[in-house]
């Protein structure tokens, strides 16, 4: 008897959700390259000084005259740096930007497919096919991914879409938690692991933290007094719970131990000389909300407008929609839980009122561009209120009372086709008068901009081994244009933060004898390198003036050697 061949089996097809997952992907991918390929071939990457900074501050990990991990600094979280540390190893990608973008760029795709879940996840019960919930998630990355202003931010270097990806999918296994399923126990430990990650990455993350964590307390005392012991521990063990709550409170308990250890100060970050408040002091900048709650909210909402709409009246329309979806959440119960994405309410107008975090907005006084990108931050509660709030006025339009009722494919294609408009309307005008976060970027570095392109130029015409003394502050994009390793300039990192100033440092030697140290010197009017130039009446060959800027001058430092050369 022959045996009969065992005929290879087909894979089983993929289930529908799944096949809109990979579309939904791709989509955001091609978006994502697409926007960062246009605005760099227009050198737009690097317009933001915190990009260039971001980008850095990671290079300086292992390109310095004193490499290692204290490179990181204070102030601004390390996680942004870390990550955008591998990918600017290449010379290429550190000066064209792309290193910097890339975290980004993936914090974008991955923001775009946790809002779509987000709403599946909200709007969908156990086992239920639901119409209505697969077209709001649809429309609500439509309009997440689809937001000019986020489209030029993702591909900075700024840390914005980063943590908004972690921020979403933070809320998104909160949500699947309090389903109260069996994974509730594995959703919790990975919302802790978004929350641990979110908090290394913008302060933000730690009031979400908090918030969340005593969110989690009370569902599982509600789920206590709801069900017995044993059923509530076979949903969420109490391990679960402490892993959580551990993994919330580690990152901001490492970064307060870090300071203390190198700073001497668990504040370093927030009160140091490098601070939001200091610099504040220093500039002596006007805040339009300092100590004012209810202006400081009115100010981020009007940013929160701003990113959304051109248009007054569309902004308010955004928001009126948002808050009429929450609303319509709080009181049905489906998407309650995405009530979480307005926490960046509270935060910054806290910030705002009395962080010495100033907003400029160029359609309220002073009347200018400053930090406008921080309205950012409320984009994902508009992503998702915004389709609700329109789906709850086609309800009512229909005369349906509940949410939770089958709607019809008219009813969603209504709900859709409003959506699109909506958004069409908005980002259109948008586009138009160029997204306000770029605009932000593009005024406020005109200048810098010139100044590091024309430092630059000279840098590059130094003899390649030359050892550079430079301030590194306010005009690093110039060495990184010039393409000169860090490692060959001696700088405000190069000493031992605990001991301000040390004693034994090289920055402090160097500014004390600064022709002893380095062969060039590079000092901008006013900062601690040129001040020690001008104070031991160094030769002075280049000087350079940029309208807006310090004056930037190049000093001479050791004395050439024949073979060494001048600048060419």
């Amino acid at each position: 008897m022959t045996p009969q061949r065992l005929q290879p089996q087909a894979p089983p097809p993929k289930a529908y959700s799944e096949i809109e997952i990979v579309r939904l992907v791709w989509l955001a991918i091609f978006v994502s390259v697409f926007s960062f390929l246009v605005y760099s071939r227009n050198n737009e990457v690097l317009l933001y000084g915190d990009a260039v900074a971001h980008i850095n501050i990671a290079r300086r990990v292992f390109d310095s005259k004193t490499p290692g991990l204290l490179q990181l600094g204070t102030v601004w979280l390390p996680l942004p740096h870390l990550l955008i540390l591998p990918f600017i190893v290449s010379n290429k990608m550190w000066q064209s930007g792309l290193g910097g973008s890339i975290p980004s760029m993936a914090g974008f795709v991955l923001g775009v497919l946790g809002i779509f879940r987000l709403v599946r996840t909200a709007l969908t019960r156990e086992g239920e096919r639901n119409g209505a919930a697969r077209t709001l998630a649809w429309a609500a990355a439509i309009i997440y991914g689809a937001n000019p202003n986020l489209i030029y931010m993702q591909s900075t270097a700024m840390g914005e879409s980063l943590y908004l990806a972690l921020f979403i999918w933070a809320v998104v296994y909160f949500a699947e938690f309090a389903r109260g399923d069996a994974k509730s126990s594995r959703s919790l430990t990975r919302c802790g692991v978004c929350l641990a990650a979110g908090c290394l990455t913008r302060y933000d993350g730690w009031f979400l933290a908090a918030s969340m964590v005593i969110g989690v307390v009370a569902v599982s005392i509600l789920s206590l007094k709801r069900r017995n012991q044993a059923q509530l521990v076979a949903q969420t063990s109490s391990t679960a719970l402490v892993k959580f709550i551990l993994l919330a409170a580690i990152a901001p308990a490492l970064w307060l131990a870090y300071n203390t250890a190198v700073y001497r100060n668990p504040l370093e970050f927030a009160n140091g000389p490098y601070s939001a408040r200091a610099i504040a002091q220093q500039t002596a900048t006007v805040n339009p909300a300092n100590g004012n709650l209810w202006a400081a909210s009115c100010y981020f909402l009007k940013s929160a407008e701003l990113n959304a709409s051109d248009s007054n009246w569309m902004g308010r329309l955004w928001l009126a929609l948002a808050l009429l979806g929450s609303l319509g959440a709080a009181f049905t119960g489906r998407g309650r839980r995405g009530l979480w994405l307005w926490t960046p309410l509270p935060f910054y107008a806290r910030s705002l009122a009395y962080g010495s975090v100033p907003i400029f907005l160029p359609t309220w006084w002073p009347f200018s561009y400053y930090n406008v990108r921080y309205g950012l931050q409320l984009l994902p509660a508009f992503a998702v209120f915004v389709p609700l709030g329109i789906f709850f006025v086609v309800q009512w339009a229909s005369h349906i009372e509940r949410v939770q009722s089958s709607v019809t494919r008219r009813s969603s294609a209504v709900v859709l086709l409003s959506v699109v408009s909506v958004a069409s309307a908005s980002y259109a005008g948008v586009w138009r008068a160029e997204p306000i976060s770029y605009r932000e970027a593009a005024i406020n570095s005109r200048g810098r901009v010139e100044l590091d392109k024309q430092v630059g130029g000279w840098l590059r015409s130094l003899p390649p081994n030359s050892t550079l003394l430079m301030y590194l502050g306010q005009h690093v994009g110039a060495l990184q244009q010039a393409g000169i390793p860090l490692q060959r300039v001696i700088n405000e990192g190069n000493h031992r933060p605990w001991k301000q100033p040390d004693p034994d440092g090289l920055w402090e030697h160097a500014l004390a004898d600064p022709a002893k140290y380095a062969d060039y010197i590079i000092g901008f009017e006013g900062d601690p390198v040129w001040q020690s130039a001008k104070d031991r009446h160094l030769m002075e060959f280049v000087e350079i003036h940029t309208t807006g800027q310090p004056t930037a001058v190049l000093f001479q430092g050791r004395t050439p050697s024949r073979n060494s050369g001048q600048p060419r």
